[in-house]
């Protein structure tokens, strides 16, 4: 097949081109190279066997460009992070995402699959049990409980701390600008699939993990961040207690399953949880990063919390596991491969600072104004 991967020059979606290349399919890559993700023009990753595009995906004349030709689309081109430009997550990803339907239908294009790129962040807190009132689906927590650093969530009728468990793809909860522009993706994409016969697959990424993850957003990735501390001398920095548990996926593991939905049939018209199949906290995330770098150094919890985030998730992937999927990746590969990566890169700055400072003048990052004492 002759696909074109939207974002392609990003973090999965340059190794989701190369594993096409592998498989024998031909790659065209359209990317607005836009920081802060690129700090160049032309990421030297990108396999040589990819056709390039530069081009934004709001723009009709380059995405139409772009999709003369192809066969499959592999739609991964969105804005990212949690800071307070809450428009423009709307303009990427959820007009990015209508105008390719739009272009699909208007002139005709004989497009045999879409992969919509979708994230675990649509579930919010997700899926929790209390042992006396069962399942629950909490929404997000009040502010005035975090800034008394009550980070766990109760049971709104008996006042016990909830037990987070697998959250499967059946509800969803979006909290935040990200997560809500994430989901409305999702209902364009698979709702315009249906209506008009463009097979289309929504994947909702864990955290995912591995090198060629942007050194400059300012939010996302522990990885990035933990390692970047560590690499100019500074402990990695939690936040709340560290023991938010979380969802990381590998960056082949994410691959595969890109490489599946698109080639399988009985995938048309479903969404799919991608994640690494084990819950990890913070805390163990980060005592990871610093085994890898070979310092017995512990990390510094911040008395600190970032507002929006969620206390605990993690993806229930047996759906996709179903398909013939499952993650062989972790948490250890996926740091020692970004370190490799990190150590060779020209000109490396201390973008986690730089990152801190924003997410505190944007009040993203907040302190905790009294310490719960109970």
């Amino acid at each position: 097949m002759h696909v074109l991967i939207t974002g392609g020059a990003g973090f999965i979606g340059s190794h989701t081109a190369d594993g096409l290349l592998e498989r024998g399919h031909t790659v065209r890559i359209l990317d607005s190279l836009e920081p802060p993700v690129h700090r160049a023009s032309h990421p030297p990753y990108l396999p040589p066997g990819a056709e390039f595009i530069k081009g934004d995906v709001r723009s009709r004349d380059d995405l139409d460009r772009a999709l003369r030709g192809v066969d499959a689309v592999i739609h991964l081109a969105a804005y990212q992070d949690y800071l307070t430009d809450f428009s423009r997550f709307f303009h990427v990803n959820a007009v990015g995402t209508a105008l390719l339907y739009e272009l699909i239908v208007a002139q005709k294009y004989p497009i045999q699959k879409v992969v919509v790129a979708s994230s675990q962040a649509v579930y919010g807190e997700g899926k929790y049990e209390c042992n006396d009132h069962g399942t629950l689906w909490p929404g997000g927590r009040p502010v005035e409980h975090l800034e008394r650093g009550e980070w766990d969530i109760r049971c709104p009728v008996c006042r016990t701390a909830l037990r987070p468990v697998p959250t499967d793809e059946t509800a969803v909860n979006p909290t935040n600008s990200y997560a809500i522009s994430k989901y409305t993706q999702e209902l364009i994409a698979l709702n315009l699939g249906r209506r008009y016969r463009i097979p289309t697959a929504a994947m909702r990424y864990s955290i995912v993990q591995g090198p060629r993850q942007s050194f400059s957003n300012a939010y996302s990735g522990a990885c990035r961040i933990f390692c970047l501390r560590m690499q100019f001398g500074h402990p990695p920095v939690v936040y709340e207690d560290g023991r938010q548990l979380r969802d990381y996926v590998y960056i082949g593991d994410v691959v595969q399953a890109n490489l599946l939905v698109l080639e399988r049939e009985e995938a048309d018209g479903e969404v799919f949880n991608v994640g690494g199949g084990r819950a990890v906290s913070v805390l163990e995330f980060a005592r990871t990063v610093a085994d890898v770098f070979g310092r017995p150094v512990e990390p510094e919890v911040a008395v600190k919390y970032r507002y929006g985030d969620t206390r605990h998730i993690i993806s229930d992937i047996s759906k996709l596991r179903r398909l013939g999927w499952t993650p062989e990746g972790s948490v250890s590969r996926s740091v020692r491969e970004y370190v490799a990566w990190l150590r060779a890169q020209p000109d490396l700055q201390d973008y986690a600072t730089q990152a801190d400072e924003t997410m505190s003048r944007m009040q993203v990052v907040r302190q905790v104004r009294e310490r719960e004492t109970s």
